[in-house]
């Protein structure tokens, strides 16, 4: 590695061990388990906020992937917390799948099922079972897998459903949709089930999980993606027609990364196709997303541009500009990475003490008023965002 590569991997380890996980570690709840569902921008902990069922994924998920990448026994301990409680509570026994929503104690809130739920359910018991070899959880991931393939998949089309009920009723995805539609089918779930099965794959290479992940790859090259614009469709009808005129720049990045991992457990990393939308997709976000300050903006609809700086889009970012660097070996994504790291550590980073990183930052630099922990604030972004670069820069 060079020396500035060496640099940046070093500084990048040091603040997830120094301030993301010293953070969520903070919010363990040993009275009900898991961990504490909400935490104000003021740093206040509300120790009695409900638990999401994604939030409790992702914050296995993160502590998983900790004790994998450094061997502390203490991110094992807080992996193990957040298994149990998601088994012992986020998991509905009796129907099957995971709810939207927990209380403070466990006890369901709102029993809503949805694909995308349990897709993190897949990828968090797989990380899981890879870092501890805890063979209950990997028979669970195998479990939530074959409901999404029995429940979610519309293998007509093909496509993965979105909402349910506790009794897997297909309901409006108002969960997952935004911008004032609801959609049918989401660039969003699809990209993160393809996460999940990646995952899966990596610690059972079973031949279910194969056809699903070349499945979603088919889906996301053929009706996801504009071969003509580069971007990524978000919201569809059941027709897989986009039904708004919508850019979401920090799920196309975050997918052309998440796609080249698929691609590299199927060992088709050299696929022509996907290959290609992998680094059209990463030069496209880095030709009209990028402000001149190095941040990545957060969305364009019709002809309106959102220039909000959203935490997880800086994360996501920086993994899918490294991720093209590797590939194409074109500097301009190692510099990118280098300025957008800067960038987040300047504005991104909340520098009280106790504190970790704001939602998201105005064009100024003004913190949002959003949570710092919260159903979808979770350590999972930026805590990828870590591991990823230092395996990739070792």
């Amino acid at each position: 590695m060079t020396q500035r590569m060496v640099q940046l991997q070093s500084e990048i380890a040091e603040h997830w061990k120094t301030k993301i996980l010293p953070f969520w570690s903070s919010l363990k709840d040993e009275d009900h388990g898991g961990f504490y569902g909400w935490v104000d921008q003021d740093l206040q902990i509300h120790r009695q906020a409900p638990k999401g069922g994604i939030a409790t994924a992702r914050q296995l998920w993160s502590f998983a992937a900790a004790y994998r990448v450094t061997g502390e026994e203490i991110w094992r301990d807080h992996a193990e917390h957040a298994y149990r409680f998601l088994t012992d509570h986020v998991m509905d026994r009796e129907h099957g799948g995971m709810y939207w929503m927990v209380d403070s104690h466990g006890k369901p809130l709102d029993t809503s099922k949805h694909v995308y739920t349990q897709s993190f359910g897949v990828y968090a018991l797989s990380e899981y079972y890879r870092a501890t070899r805890d063979t209950s959880a990997l028979e669970l991931a195998k479990t939530l897998f074959g409901m999404i393939e029995d429940k979610g998949l519309n293998a007509a089309l093909p496509a993965y459903k979105e909402q349910f009920d506790r009794y897997w009723t297909e309901q409006p995805n108002e969960m997952l949709s935004e911008n004032g539609v609801i959609a049918d089918y989401t660039m969003n779930t699809h990209i993160h089930v393809l996460e999940a099965y990646t995952t899966l794959y990596r610690v059972w290479p079973d031949p279910q999980v194969k056809a699903a992940l070349e499945r979603l790859l088919g889906i996301l090259y053929e009706r996801v993606y504009d071969k003509n614009t580069k971007f990524l469709g978000v919201f569809f009808n059941k027709r897989w027609e986009s039904i708004i005129d919508l850019r979401s720049f920090g799920h196309d990045i975050e997918a052309s990364w998440l796609i080249d991992d698929a691609l590299r457990v199927l060992g088709l990393e050299h696929h022509p196709q996907y290959s290609a939308m992998v680094t059209d997709i990463a030069y496209n976000i880095l030709h009209t997303a990028v402000q001149a300050d190095g941040s990545l903006m957060n969305e364009q609809e019709g002809t309106h541009v959102d220039t909000t700086r959203i935490w997880w889009v800086q994360a996501e970012a920086m993994v899918g500009f490294y991720n093209a660097y590797q590939r194409t070996g074109d500097a301009v994504f190692l510099e990118r990475v280098e300025r957008l790291w800067r960038y987040t550590l300047e504005h991104i980073v909340d520098p009280r003490a106790g504190g970790e990183w704001h939602w998201a930052v105005d064009e100024n630099g003004m913190p949002d008023q959003h949570e710092i922990a919260g159903p979808w604030k979770c350590p999972y972004h930026n805590s990828r965002f870590c591991i990823e670069l230092m395996e990739r820069m070792g």
